[in-house]
């Protein structure tokens, strides 16, 4: 385990998060209790727990959508809560991409369209924008469904278009929360098998929360939030084969 930690780069950083809410205006309710963990480059580390555990809002802290109580978080050697909320939307659009568990696709818009959004936001220009999303989506393979609107598109299309939108801005760090929580079992395993092929051909980086049995059985770790604590799964102890390789 030690020679994966030197030989491999970490990408994540994060140091005693610590997250809690207040119900009532009179309940503290503390979610995350001081956690830390490092995501390495080109893994799939997935994270489990029971509903209510706290599982997407540490997602949302390590994705950036949300800021910790206490604690510290470094993407890319970048102190990430030290920048300003404006500088923090433009880091996240460039260097994180995200998929959740409803698509949130924007329905006025085509397949198409919607992934081109983020690297108009970005400042890319119309045609190379469209040139990619194009590529991009005949990657998850919808290349005969780039013109049809969300509501045209199955459950598992509207899904593989929204991964297809994650990886616009070429992305080497995708946040996935629940992302074939609303498929079924079919579209689920195309799912899958997409996010493995990512991580083997593109060496994407994975972190995902799931209950998904067969997500877990594709991740190189497997962590779990249990009463506001961090901890690794057995797995790990045998997991870095496909790291060690790349």
């Amino acid at each position: 385990m030690n020679s994966f930690n030197i030989n491999h780069e970490i990408i994540l950083k994060c140091n005693n998060i610590k997250r809690s809410f207040t119900i009532d205006k009179k309940i503290k309710l503390e979610v995350l209790k001081g956690i830390s963990l490092e995501v390495y480059r080109g893994e799939i580390l997935v994270i489990i727990g029971a509903s209510g555990a706290g599982k997407s809002t540490l997602l949302h802290i390590l994705g950036t959508i949300d800021r910790p109580d206490e604690g510290t978080l470094t993407i890319y050697n970048t102190d990430v809560f030290k920048l300003k909320d404006e500088e923090i939307s433009k880091f996240r659009n460039r260097y994180i991409g995200f998929v959740f568990q409803f698509h949130h696709l924007l329905p006025e818009f085509t397949a198409l369209e919607n992934v081109m959004i983020p690297m108009i936001i970005n400042q890319n220009n119309f045609y190379n924008a469209k040139t990619k999303s194009i590529e991009l989506l005949n990657k998850v393979g919808l290349e005969k469904r780039i013109n049809h609107k969300p509501s045209e598109l199955s459950g598992g299309e509207q899904q593989r278009v929204a991964v297809a939108r994650a990886l616009a801005n070429s992305p080497e760090l995708i946040f996935a929360d629940e992302p074939s929580g609303n498929l079924d079992s079919v579209n689920s395993e195309m799912l899958h098998n997409l996010i493995r092929r990512l991580n083997e051909e593109e060496k994407q980086t994975f972190v995902i929360v799931t209950h998904n049995q067969n997500l877990m059985d594709i991740a190189h770790r497997v962590f779990e939030i249990k009463d506001g604590i961090l901890s690794a799964k057995e797995k790990n102890r045998n997991s870095y084969n496909h790291l060690q390789k790349s």
